[in-house]
């Protein structure tokens, strides 16, 4: 196993750095530029006038954006949405939405339904009808549903593309930590038509989703750490930096241990599913370790938060100060995710069916 960037990647990362240096928008406002960056299209085919990397390449792009806590959508757009169309969907279901990601068009997916995150077994019907079919049902926590064109929507009968404007689908924007918008989506017997649903793809939907989470989360504490560690390098109490008091160096030391320890199960994870190995052992490796990935996240990433925020004091909870924008952003992914007790038991599941 060698986790090293190759130059796609490094070149990906170079690129949002650069673009992260010269623009100071850290929302929305940075989505037009990261699509005339060209960034967008780095796991676009290249019939769509993409530059046909992968997983690898996506994942440095989203660590690199939430090294900076950037709030746009690239996790949905691109980890939910590009990555699972090129593994999964028909050629023609490509053909519909892929081209207008070059442009900024948004995607997502609703992964999760009540009191289900990322279900394997969506209650939401999908009822075929001569060439249409009829999607019934309730998701929550759709990451950027009001700005999206396109959503994922995986059902009883297979995943289906459902176009966001269509007559019967209701986006009602739900409370969120920061930056992020959320909708809880409801279908009403949405009808599509019959070819833009496809009866497999959903464990890949959700391996692919969950290796891109944990790519930004693993940016995510590398940044708020950084953040972190200036602060205490440059503040001074008594006539010395912080950084010079035991039980602040301790705890930094602590978060960099949690860090290298989330950035090992991510980097681990995404090499793993990014191989073109189909055996059955290695996608049973594949899995364990995106559910290793998973937990770490749920049960390590908002503590460790926690404590940057406690060593910036109060400053860090001002919202003029760029630390609340990782916090937030680390809630919500966690909370995606179902959270550490949820994520616990569907490992110890693993570990007692082998």
């Amino acid at each position: 196993m060698d986790f090293t960037r190759d130059e796609g990647q490094d070149a990906v990362a170079e690129v949002v750095v650069s673009l992260l240096e010269r623009e100071p928008a850290r929302d929305m406002g940075l989505w037009p530029k990261l699509a005339d960056s060209g960034l967008l299209v780095v796991a676009l085919p290249e019939r769509f006038g993409g530059d046909g990397m992968g997983l690898l390449e996506v994942s440095a792009l989203l660590t690199e954006l939430a090294t900076d806590a950037v709030a746009v959508p690239a996790l949905p757009t691109l980890g939910f949405g590009v990555l699972p169309l090129v593994a999964c969907a028909p050629e023609h279901v490509q053909s519909l939405v892929l081209p207008g990601v070059a442009e900024g068009v948004v995607l997502t997916a609703a992964l999760s339904e009540p009191a289900a995150p990322f279900t394997l077994e969506p209650k939401t019907t999908a009822e075929l009808g001569g060439d249409t079919v009829r999607i019934t049902g309730h998701k929550v926590a759709v990451p950027y549903a009001e700005e999206a064109s396109w959503l994922l929507v995986p059902t009883n009968a297979g995943i289906a593309v459902v176009d966001a404007g269509a007559d019967g689908l209701t986006r009602t924007p739900t409370p969120v930590s920061g930056g992020i918008p959320e909708c809880t989506v409801r279908l009403d017997q949405v009808e599509i038509p019959a070819d833009q649903l496809w009866p497999v793809g959903l464990a890949d939907l959700h391996r692919l989703a969950l290796a891109s989470i944990g790519s930004v989360a693993d940016g995510l504490l590398k940044g708020a750490i950084t953040l972190t560690a200036e602060h205490l390098r440059t503040r001074h109490q008594f006539g010395r930096p912080l950084a010079e008091f035991q039980a602040v160096a301790q705890q930094i030391a602590d978060l960099y241990v949690v860090s290298r320890t989330l950035h090992v199960a991510a980097v681990s994870a995404n090499w793993a599913l990014a191989q073109e190995d189909t055996s059955q052992e290695h996608r049973e490796r594949t899995d364990d370790d995106l559910e290793i990935l998973a937990y770490t996240v749920t049960a390590e990433l908002p503590a460790a938060m926690q404590k940057c925020h406690h060593l910036h004091g109060g400053l860090g909870v001002d919202v003029t100060h760029p630390m609340h924008r990782y916090y937030s952003q680390a809630k919500d992914i966690a909370r995606w995710l179902g959270g550490a007790s949820f994520r616990l038991d569907r490992l110890g599941a693993r570990c007692s069916s082998t």
